[in-house]
């Protein structure tokens, strides 16, 4: 494969950038742009050591810096790989990235660093997929599952069933294909056992799907409520940030104002949203409507009302519109007197949280009940987690399989019928683990990736 260069730092003013090179001729191709200052060049150099020097482009110095070389197969794409680290300005790091390409480099594609480690075989497709759920990670929670995985945590789990379904599945074949070898007799007990096994298996990691996309994508949270029952200072009161504009004008939120929190290593996407109530402002009422739309598809909803004021005729109509969310009811403004009925919310609501956003008092107990709701206590970023959706569609077609298979032998069907059941659930399970996946599939998992990764 032709050798790639790329800039492997954010395109931002910083103190260093690394533009990397990657390939068979990254070392070769890095010698003509990076001339040590020792006189040694870069192809006398070991693989894991480092040479201070000038950086050229067309015989004319364009910075100073260091480069690094790693000799392949021991480097992170299985490659000859040189690293160049030079000043941290946007146009530095672009002449020397342009110094590399004119020396015969090619521009690498999306994660396409990470690809060729892919195909080198220095990770599977899962741990690749982890690489791009590390460098996204918001939450100490979501990096601990996403080192998990680039560890080979689900790869281990998903090889396991493959492992015991292929085993199965060769114990079959041999039994029925060649009667008259001395090959030990299927006993459909023993067969039924080891399916359920891996049923069991499938399982639990789907059912632990929602669990990891609550730790890698953060937990969907519309507040909501009619206008002033203080939903803006809520929302920056939890963000720690001036992110909602506050004043007793009703309707000042009209958008959609959005911020991520993080609650014990959770990061919650709190969304501000416009007050709702019947208006005949055109504006506010597009407001309004992309408040309820935002409510209705929230993983959380934290519905506020006012405990200075009695419950309205749009209090009430929230609460119907509320009737089977997941909801808690935060009564705001307890530093004045009591006017809200406390009884027709326990009436409809399992949760309520009582607050005062302009004193601080009960932020502690509303994060604690989000926690206990939400059961974020039982999560366990070191446990092995289905990551994305093309890991879940391949999980739950190997899982529908076995079940297929578990159902064709009970049913009293040809042990050919059940092979075939059982070769789909491998084909599902190799295909989620990279071992054969097509390269469309290859593609599209890393288009997602940055150019530099």
């Amino acid at each position: 494969m032709k050798t790639i260069a790329a800039i492997a730092t954010p395109l931002a003013v910083g103190g260093i950038s690394v533009i990397r090179l990657s390939g068979e001729e990254a070392i070769s191709l890095a010698e003509q742009i990076f001339q040590p200052v020792s006189g040694k060049k870069l192809s006398q150099m070991e693989g894991y050591t480092a040479a201070y020097g000038d950086i050229i482009s067309q015989g004319n110095k364009i910075d100073d810096g260091v480069a690094l070389v790693y000799r392949a197969p021991k480097s992170y794409t299985g490659e000859n790989v040189v690293e160049i680290s030079c000043h941290g300005g946007l146009l530095v790091s672009r002449n020397v990235l342009r110094a590399a390409l004119e020396a015969g480099a090619a521009p690498a594609q999306n994660g396409e660093f990470t690809k060729r480690a892919f195909l080198n075989g220095k990770m599977g497709l899962t741990q690749a997929e982890a690489v791009m759920d590390i460098i996204n990670a918001q939450s100490d929670q979501a990096v601990k599952s996403a080192k998990t995985a680039m560890e080979g945590a689900l790869y281990q789990s998903i090889r396991s069933v493959c492992d015991q379904l292929v085993a199965v599945a060769g114990h079959l074949s041999a039994w029925v294909d060649y009667p008259e070898e001395e090959i030990e007799q299927v006993e459909t007990s023993h067969l039924l056992e080891s399916l359920q096994q891996a049923e069991s298996q499938m399982k639990e990691l789907l059912e632990h799907y929602d669990v990891g996309r609550i730790i890698r994508e953060g937990i969907e949270t519309a507040i909501v409520g009619k206008p002033n029952v203080g939903k803006s200072t809520l929302m920056n009161l939890m963000s720690g940030v001036q992110k909602s504009i506050v004043t007793d004008i009703a309707g000042t939120t009209r958008d959609v104002v959005e911020e991520t929190v993080d609650i014990g290593g959770v990061i919650l996407r709190l969304a501000d949203t416009a007050g709702i109530r019947d208006t005949q402002d055109v504006v506010e009422q597009i407001g309004v409507d992309m408040a309820k739309k935002r409510m209705l598809h929230a993983d959380l909803v934290l519905a506020m009302f006012d405990c200075s004021e009695e419950l309205s005729d749009q209090d009430k109509q929230l609460i119907e519109e509320l009737r089977g969310l997941p909801v808690i009811a935060v009564v705001n403004k307890t530093d004045l007197e009591q006017k809200l009925d406390t009884t027709y919310l326990q009436q409809h609501f399992q949760r309520i949280v009582f607050i005062s956003a302009k004193n601080t008092d009960g932020i502690d107990q509303l994060k604690q009940t989000i926690f206990s709701m939400l059961e974020l206590e039982h999560i366990d970023g070191s446990s092995p987690m289905i990551a994305n959706e093309r890991q879940k569609n391949c999980a739950q077609q190997a899982y529908q399989m076995i079940q297929e298979s578990i159902a064709t032998l009970q049913a009293g069907f040809t042990l050919d019928a059940v092979t075939v059941s059982i070769e789909s659930a491998i084909e599902s399970l190799l295909e989620l683990t990279g071992e054969r996946v097509t390269d469309a599939v290859v593609d599209e998992v890393f288009s997602h990736f940055c150019v530099g990764k």
